[in-house]
């Protein structure tokens, strides 16, 4: 008799369960790129492209033009762009696997918040997806298959994970880094640049833009972006070519290591000072070389660099820019006070920098 009782109850439970809402792999779409753009129409201001990874067998891997598919509309606003293109497929759009997302460098003109409001609040793309300016077109950028290009993976991950590509000259940022460094007082927010070459064949990402709360970005030649690269984040390769006193080299540094602090009286900022060291090999010279005058050729590449580095925190000054975050660390000096951050704004375009850079060789190279 227990067990009909138990047996009725379980009955009773289970009429008022419903069914599993899983939907199955065959009826989800994977969005692995996100494009924003220009309206291309005087009605929307936004042009979004989702670029789709479409399952196919073994035996055509081969293709991957047909691996993809595009989605494509305009509107005003990017969340209501996004529900529409869910109308576009017969399937669910996953965005659990967008790991690149892509926004026109005209568009980074703008207030940041005015466009990336959606994409820091949903809650199934990922802050750890990583984020570019498109130079011309972010669609275009996307719709680029170079020869070679796995199935269901965009070249653009392995430009900037760990797994692939490992150029000084390519600097990696994620969603979650350009959230902290937009809403933080005292640094400014960087994004890789991504272009295409003539042909649109390639990809090519070897420059940074510099995005402040005001004004038009300031784009980072190849030169500046790698040492920018090395300075922040301690990327070893970066190289510099030296010319001077009837020499001409080229130093590839191995390690590079920055410490710098902000120099007060009274609470008042008065100078940055860096200490950078940096140690490597001479890759390439115009004359023989010897191991004996290897402390003159440290000098002589610690007094070249030293300037270059001048040149570009210089060039931040002048743009009142900060991707380094001297403001922030100025910031953790300070007790907590309602001025200290206009105090900084007021006096860091004028501040001087005191740059000391100590370079060691290790070797002129190794000739046979």
């Amino acid at each position: 008799m227990a067990h009909l009782k138990y047996f009725a109850m379980m009955v009773v439970v289970m009429s008022f369960l419903t069914g599993c809402g899983f939907k199955d792999i065959d009826n989800r779409v994977f969005v692995t790129g996100i494009g924003i753009d220009p309206s291309e129409n005087e009605e929307g201001t936004y042009r979004v492209t989702l670029k789709l990874a479409i399952p196919v067998s073994i035996k055509s891997k081969s293709n991957t033009s047909s691996s993809y598919q595009f989605l494509v509309h305009e509107g005003d606003n990017i969340g209501e762009i996004i529900q529409i293109l869910e109308t576009h497929t017969d399937k669910v759009l996953e965005f659990g696997h967008a790991k690149v997302i892509l926004i026109n460098e005209i568009l980074l003109e703008e207030n940041l918040k005015n466009f990336m409001d959606y994409l820091f609040r949903r809650g199934d793309i990922q802050s750890i997806a990583y984020i570019g300016a498109a130079r011309d077109s972010a669609e275009e950028v996307l719709r680029t298959l170079p020869k070679g290009e796995s199935v269901v993976a965009s070249p653009l991950t392995k430009f900037f994970g760990e797994t692939g590509n490992d150029s000084p000259y390519v600097v990696s940022v994620y969603l979650y880094e350009i959230r902290r460094d937009f809403h933080s007082k005292g640094i400014d927010a960087i994004l890789p640049i991504v272009e295409t070459n003539k042909s649109g064949t390639q990809l090519i990402v070897n420059k940074l833009l510099v995005v402040g709360d005001k004004g038009k970005p300031l784009e980072l030649t190849s030169k500046y972006t790698q040492a920018f690269n090395a300075l922040k984040n301690s990327v070893p390769g970066y190289s510099f070519r030296l010319d001077s006193e009837g020499y001409k080299l080229l130093i590839n540094m191995t390690t590079t290591k920055m410490k710098y602090n902000i120099i007060q009286e009274n609470g008042q900022p008065k100078s940055i000072k860096v200490n950078v060291e940096m140690s490597g090999t001479i890759s390439q010279s115009n004359k023989t070389l010897l191991m004996d005058k290897l402390e003159d050729y440290n000098k002589l590449a610690s007094r070249e660099i030293k300037q270059e580095l001048e040149k570009m925190f210089t060039s931040f000054q002048e743009k009142d820019l900060d991707p380094f975050g001297f403001g922030l660390r100025y910031r953790t000096m300070q007790l907590h006070q309602k001025g200290t951050i206009k105090k900084w704004e007021n006096a860091y375009p004028a501040l001087p920098f005191d740059v000391t850079v100590d370079i060691n060789l290790k070797t002129t190279g190794t000739i046979d």
